[in-house]
C-alpha cells in the first residue's frame, strides 16, 4: 500500500510539473512531440493531433518533449525558434505550476482544518522566555527580521539558528511587545529551547483567511526547503540527511499508518500535506541553477537575453549531460543511504 499510495504522489506531482511546461508550450505554439509520465520504454501510449501520449515503464519522472528542444530543427514551430521571454514562460512554467498545486492542496487542509496560529500555549520554568516576560496566550509575530505566521515557522526558526540569541517580537492584548532571548540547553531534548510551547488546535478563518494562510503555508515549505539547502551548503547538514524516492516511501507509509485509526478524511488529508511538501520541494529544487534543471535552462536563456545571442547547443548540451550525470549519482548515493538507514 505504501509504495502504492507513493506512485500516486509521485505521479500527481510530475503530472503537473510537466502540465505547465505543455500547456505553456501550446500557448505559444511550439510542437510538443510527446507528453509521458515516467522513463524508460513505453509501456502504453496513442497520439491525438500531433502529441503522443504515454506512459513509461520506470515510474520515475515524467516529460513534455517539444519539437528542437535538445536537438536543432527548422522547424517554424520548434522551442528554439520561439523568442526568449516565450522560451522562459515554458520553462518557468513547470515549477511555477508545482507551486499553484501546492497552493490548492493548502486551501483544502487550512479550509478543512485550520490552520496554527502562532499563540503560546505555555512557557517553561527556567527558561529565556519566561524569564523576559513573556506569557501563556502571546502571539509571536516576529523572530529576528522573520514574519510569523504559523507557529511551525518557530520550530523550524529555532532549528536552523540552534543557540542563537533572537529579538522576539510578540502581542498581548493588541500591543506589540519585544525582548530578546539567548536560547537554554535542554540536556533530556538534546537541543536549545527559548522556553515556550505553541498547541496543536488549529484555528478555521474566513475566507480571506483561508486564502491568506493557504498562501502562508505554500511560503513555509519553500521557506524552509531554501534554509535546509542554505545549510547544506554551509555544510551544517551533510548529504547523509537529504531523503531521496525510497525514504520519500518510508515517510508516506509512516502517515499512511499514523492517521488511518482517524479515519479516511484525516488520510487524505494528510496525504495532501505529502504533496504540498513534494511539489513544493520539487519547485524549489528545479529553479536552482544548476544545468539540467530548469532553473539552469532558465540561466542560459538570460545570458542568450544579453548577449543577444544563444550560447553554443554542443556546449550548452554537454555541460547539461555532465550536471546529468551527477545528479544521477547523487540520487544513488542519496537511496543508498535511504536504504541503510531503514535496515539499520
Amino acid at each position: 500500500m505504501n509504495i502504492i499510495l507513493a506512485l500516486i504522489i509521485f505521479s500527481v506531482i510530475i503530472l503537473f510539473h510537466e502540465l505547465g511546461h505543455f500547456l505553456l508550450a501550446k500557448f505559444n505554439d511550439v510542437k510538443v512531440n510527446e507528453f509521458c509520465l515516467g522513463l524508460g520504454p513505453t509501456l502504453v501510449g496513442f497520439t491525438k493531433g500531433e502529441t503522443k501520449y504515454s506512459l513509461k515503464l520506470l515510474p520515475f519522472g515524467g516529460a513534455c518533449m517539444m519539437e528542437g528542444e535538445d536537438e536543432e530543427s527548422v522547424d517554424a514551430r520548434s522551442f528554439n525558434s520561439k523568442s526568449v521571454p516565450q522560451r522562459i514562460s515554458i520553462v518557468a512554467a513547470g515549477p511555477v505550476f508545482n507551486f499553484i498545486m501546492a497552493f490548492v492542496f493548502s486551501l483544502i487542509i487550512v479550509g478543512s482544518v485550520g490552520f496554527d496560529r502562532p499563540v503560546l500555549k505555555d512557557v517553561m520554568d527556567g527558561y529565556p522566555a519566561k524569564e523576559a516576560g513573556i506569557q501563556a496566550g502571546d502571539e509571536i509575530v516576529k523572530l529576528g527580521s522573520k514574519r510569523i505566521h504559523l507557529y511551525r515557522e518557530v520550530s523550524v526558526y529555532t532549528y536552523f539558528h540552534e543557540g542563537e540569541p533572537v529579538e522576539v517580537t510578540y502581542k498581548r492584548d493588541g500591543k506589540q511587545y519585544k525582548a530578546v532571548l539567548t536560547p537554554k540547553y535542554n540536556e533530556e531534548s538534546g537541543s536549545y529551547l527559548m522556553g515556550f510551547y505553541g498547541s496543536s488546535a488549529r484555528t478555521k478563518g474566513t475566507l480571506l483567511e483561508t486564502l491568506q494562510y493557504s498562501v502562508y503555508e505554500v511560503k513555509y515549505w519553500i521557506t524552509s526547503t531554501v534554509e535546509s539547502l542554505g545549510q547544506l551548503v554551509k555544510g551544517r547538514i551533510s548529504v547523509n540527511e537529504m531523503s531521496g524516492p525510497v525514504g520519500i516511501v518510508k515517510v508516506i507509509g509512516d502517515s499512511y499508518t499514523q492517521s488511518k485509526p482517524d479515519g479516511a478524511f484525516m488520510v487524505f488529508l494528510n496525504m495532501l500535506n505529502m504533496c504540498i511538501l513534494l511539489s513544493a520541494n520539487l519547485g524549489v529544487m528545479n529553479l536552482l541553477p544548476i544545468p539540467a534543471l530548469d532553473g539552469g535552462r532558465l540561466v542560459f536563456l538570460i545570458v542568450e537575453a544579453v548577449r543577444g545571442k544563444r550560447l553554443d547547443p554542443n556546449k550548452e548540451g554537454a555541460l547539461n549531460f555532465v550536471f546529468l550525470v551527477a545528479l544521477m549519482a547523487l540520487m544513488v548515493v542519496i537511496m543508498f543511504n535511504d536504504i541503510r538507514k531503514i535496515v539499520m
